[in-house]
This record gives C-alpha cells, structure tokens and sequence, in this order.
C-alpha cells in the first residue's frame, strides 16, 4: 500500500477534530468504524438513508445497483451540521458494485470538504476498494485523500491488528491527542 501524505510530519492532531462516518447495511463496516473510534477517538456518525435499503440481499444488490445506474442520490436522515471543526474525516462503507453506496456519495456531496483529510475504509467481499477511491478523489479534489484500507466482510472481526497497523501507516495512531475523550 502505498503511503499518499505522511501525517508524522504533522502537528498532532486533536481527537476532537476527528469524525469517523460511516454507512453500514450488514453491521460489517460499523465493526470497523467502532475500532477506528476505539484507536483515535473523535467523533462517530452514521449514514442513513431515509429509505432503509431491504434486508434480503439479492434485493440490496438490485436496488445499490439501480441507484447507480441512475446516479440516485438517497435522501439521509441527518447531516453534520457542524463540519468546519473536523480536520480528519474517515468515511467508511461497504463496497456496492465497485464503489461506495449512493448514501455515502449523498453524504459527501452535502458537505464541504475541501482542506480536509479524507480517510477511505471499506469492507468488501472480494473487490477490495474498487474504485471508491478515485471517486472520492473526483468528489473532493480540494481535499487530502489518504490511503484507505479495504477488510473483507468475514475478517472484520478479526481486523484489529490489520486496522491499527494501517492507522499507524497513515500516521494517525499515536499522533491524534485522545485526552479530550
């Protein structure tokens, strides 16, 4: 995995200016999303559509990828109203055909990241991070994408290694100042 910015060279960073989002249909990424909290603190928030997605997954499939196709963007139940005191933005979802959710571009486009540090994970069964990352260059090409982490949905529960390993890769573990949890 090639390191895109080392964070080291960096002042440390406040958890308080950290904000880990995620979406999560099956419980795998927010496994995930609660170690990244768990490691560097901040603040943790999830994407919801307004309209749930089904729980059968042959009907997730075809419905993640008629949102796709018609390049939807679902309606979220809440947004972060308070954006411009993050620094740090994890954004972490599961892979649906090849990228994000249409719920985490919805996210994305409604806030304004530019300056930010975005920090991509996602759980897969197969596909790794597809190309959700170059999406989410193309989404925020104001902002500092860092390299992501893909885990495979049957691993999460077994990824704290793999996941503190990365932070530290990425030059978050240990340089986000956690006193104020």
């Amino acid at each position: 995995m090639r390191v895109l910015l080392d964070m080291k060279e960096e002042t440390t960073v406040a958890s308080d200016s950290v904000l880990i989002a995620f979406f999560s249909h099956s419980g795998n990424t927010q496994v995930v999303a609660k170690e990244i909290h768990e490691a560097v603190g901040g603040d943790i928030f999830r994407i919801v559509a307004v309209h749930p997605y089904p729980c059968d997954y042959n009907e997730v499939v075809e419905m993640a990828r008629g949102e796709q196709q018609a390049k939807d963007r679902p309606a979220l139940t809440a947004e972060v109203t308070n954006m411009d005191s993050y620094h740090v933005i994890f954004v972490d979802y599961p892979n649906w055909w090849s990228t994000m959710p249409m719920a985490v571009f919805s996210f994305i486009e409604s806030h304004d990241l530019a300056g930010k540090k975005i920090v991509p994970f996602c759980t897969h069964e197969g596909s790794s991070m597809g190309r959700s990352v170059t999406d989410i260059r193309q989404l925020c090409p104001k902002s500092i994408v860092l390299d992501g982490l893909a885990v495979r949905g049957g691993n999460v529960r077994t990824a704290r290694k793999d996941v503190r390993a990365w932070l530290e890769r990425i030059g978050l573990l240990g340089n986000v100042d956690t006193r104020s949890r």
